[in-house]
């Protein structure tokens, strides 16, 4: 039973970012500044990379994908091609409530209301 809390979990957690995530563009395109370019792949990778080395390292070099993930933020918005459209207060409540309801159940396996 635990583990199907824990599944539930890991599907909310799914549905948060979905939520949130809808309203965030990347583009690409051709650049007036050669650094741009470089900078908008080079976000995608160090993005890519951060999200496997924290599911892949062990424990204590987990770090070094929060590193990558800090990066290739950095990146994003250097490249300035990370489009954030507005979102409504019902969609960021609905993302935020699976957030931590999926966080919870995901760790917990219970929710603490």
């Amino acid at each position: 039973m635990r583990f199907l809390f824990k599944l539930i979990g890991l599907a909310l957690l799914l549905a948060g970012f979905y939520f949130l995530g809808q309203n965030i563009y990347f583009t690409t395109n051709v650049y007036p500044y050669w650094w741009r370019g470089i900078a908008a792949d080079a976000s995608i990778l160090f993005l890519t990379s951060g999200i496997l080395m924290l599911f892949v390292l062990p424990r204590q070099d987990k770090a070094l994908g929060c590193v990558a993930l800090g990066v290739g933020i950095v990146l994003i918005f250097l490249s300035s091609r990370a489009i954030l459209n507005p979102t409504s207060l019902w969609q960021f409540c609905l993302s935020m409530a699976c957030f931590v309801g999926g966080y919870q159940l995901a760790t917990t396996g219970r929710l603490n209301i």
